[in-house]
């Protein structure tokens, strides 16, 4: 564990010693932040589930994009500048050079998403704000994050160009989240197969206050999955 640790401060050093971080979180923040007021004024109810409830244009939405962006350099330009060999040469495993690189990314993201609690402070100052919903909306954006992640640090490891691996991360990603709304258009026997496929159900599940066993261990599995398989090409490799 801390050598996992080493590298994942090792790759957080590296975001905030660049423009990266502050962009990559100003942006978000600002139009997430965006996206957010103008619903929940529109809406006029004082929640927050407009914030994790998935839509094409929701702040979930830019998750699908940040997460590649997060992590599209993570393996591919280590290995095109040739660091990454001398990274393998260290006294580390692949799963720890996998692991510390995902929690660095996923330490990213949940410096993001923790910033968005003054949109819940400002709301609670609103009207009266059901604390509930807003717990289970922010584990389920972190787990829903968490796979995007995974799924964007595979692609990373696949190959040496970061904007291709940026590319087919967001292909990936984008389609788990939007297949959610193809089970409308489809026969009612594969309708619950593609909702289940989904990365957006599970999401909506948990903005609604509802934390199902089955959606934290959807989340779970293709994370471990995705870094399972990323440990594996890594493997590969250098074999």
């Amino acid at each position: 564990m801390p050598k996992v640790l080493a590298i994942a401060r090792r790759e957080i050093k590296s975001y905030f010693d660049s423009p990266i971080a502050y962009i990559v979180v100003t942006a978000f923040l600002l139009v997430a932040g965006w996206m957010f007021f103008s619903a929940l004024f529109l809406m006029e109810r004082a929640d927050l589930r407009g914030l994790f409830h998935p839509s094409p244009f929701s702040p979930s939405m830019l998750l699908v994009i940040l997460a590649p962006a997060v992590t599209m350099r993570l393996v591919s330009e280590e290995r095109k500048s040739g660091t990454f060999e001398l990274l393998t040469t260290m006294p580390v495993t692949d799963w720890q050079v996998v692991l510390g690189k995902f929690l660095a990314g996923f330490a990213l993201i949940a410096t993001a998403l923790g910033l968005t609690l003054a949109y819940a402070f400002t709301v609670s100052g609103i009207g009266d704000l059901d604390w509930g919903p807003v717990v289970s909306g922010y584990l389920g954006t972190l787990l829903f994050s968490a796979t995007l992640l995974a799924i964007g640090l595979l692609c990373s490891t696949l190959t040496d160009n970061q904007i291709v691996a940026f590319i087919v991360g967001f292909i990936v990603c984008a389609a788990l989240y939007f297949v959610y709304w193809l089970q409308f258009f489809l026969p009612s026997s594969i309708a619950p197969l593609v909702e289940f496929i989904s990365t957006s159900s599970h999401l909506e599940n948990m903005a609604r206050g509802v934390v199902d066993s089955r959606d934290v261990l959807y989340y779970l599995s293709l994370t471990g999955g995705a870094l399972f398989l990323a440990e594996r090409a890594l493997s590969r490799q250098h074999a």
